[in-house]
């Protein structure tokens, strides 16, 4: 075996660290539609706009615990970095707020075939614009999951965009991040603050026509500034986790999401699965399936 494929080595205490960070994280995005249930009373926009407004804060913290103050004002000087950040920013704002959305209409559902979609959308990304090879294994796993939105659409009746949104959007912004040389908190960091005058101004814009419900005369208030530590806090802990385990793992672990969220879907907020949405999911789990097992081939 030649040393450009010998396999990934992380030591095992590093590697038990970093499943313990990397389990919180997903595992957090799994319950997160509980948080947004619990919101219910405030439109998904509005959210959206107390999620950039206080993860401002909570980023800030953790990055002056890290001593990493002091690299932000060379990322604000660089104009190609700013213009990527600001295209991440927009993709994840739309990644939330569909999201959130999807979650106060009652289609969680959507949400968890979106997130099971994305990495089969990121390995075609990396295949169409980074040069990466796909072995049969995975190029079977694409033409399935393709296959199983094109089943839905036709004989379902019904074209899944939000799934699809989701997937792409996020997907797209992960393609984008990894082509910019700045770290996961502080390019989380430079994400919000590029929000935060679009988020503030809506809020005031809100307040004006007195529809903000931001208001100290009851949960509200506090129940929106929790939107901040919930934002940063897993993807930070994602970040920990990152650093520390082979890719292959955490390609496998980030189906712990999707997958709470379908078991909440259908318990806790009485989603009712359709036949042809039972026979997508079906085939998009075959399709995972593929991909998984072809992560952990060895190439000869």
């Amino acid at each position: 075996m030649s040393a450009s494929h010998l396999p990934e080595v992380v030591d095992a205490p590093d590697a038990r660290r970093g499943f313990f960070y990397a389990l919180s994280a997903y595992s957090f995005w799994g319950f997160l539609p509980l948080y947004f249930k619990w919101a219910e009373a405030v439109p998904p926009v509005e959210i959206v706009a107390h999620r950039v407004i206080w993860a401002v804060p909570v980023a800030l913290i953790v990055i002056a615990a890290q001593k990493r103050i002091g690299e932000l004002k060379s990322l604000f000087a660089d104009g190609r970095i700013l213009v990527m950040m600001f295209i991440t920013a927009a993709l994840i704002s739309i990644n939330w707020g569909i999201y959130v959305w999807a979650i106060s209409v009652n289609i969680a559902s959507e949400t968890a075939l979106g997130y099971y979609i994305n990495p089969l959308i990121t390995v075609s990304l990396g295949y169409l614009f980074l040069g990466e090879k796909l072995t049969r294994l995975q190029a079977a796993a694409v033409a399935l999951a393709f296959a199983a939105v094109l089943m839905r659409t036709v004989a379902g009746g019904v074209f899944p965009w939000v799934s699809l949104t989701l997937a792409f959007s996020f997907a797209i912004y992960g393609y984008l991040r990894k082509t910019v040389p700045v770290g996961a908190t502080q390019g989380f960091l430079l994400e919000v603050i590029i929000l935060l005058p679009i988020a503030l101004g809506y809020i005031a814009w809100l307040s004006l026509h007195g529809d903000n419900h931001f208001t100290f005369d009851g949960d509200n208030w506090w129940i929106l500034m929790f939107a901040g530590p919930v934002t940063a806090f897993p993807l930070i802990l994602y970040a920990f986790g990152a650093k520390l385990l082979r890719l292959a793992t955490l390609g496998i672990m980030q189906y712990i999401a999707p997958s709470i969220i379908f078991i909440l879907s259908f318990t806790l907020f009485g989603e009712i699965m359709d036949f042809w949405q039972g026979v997508t999911f079906v085939m998009i789990w075959a399709a995972l399936a593929m991909y998984s097992v072809s992560l952990f081939r060895k190439p000869k």
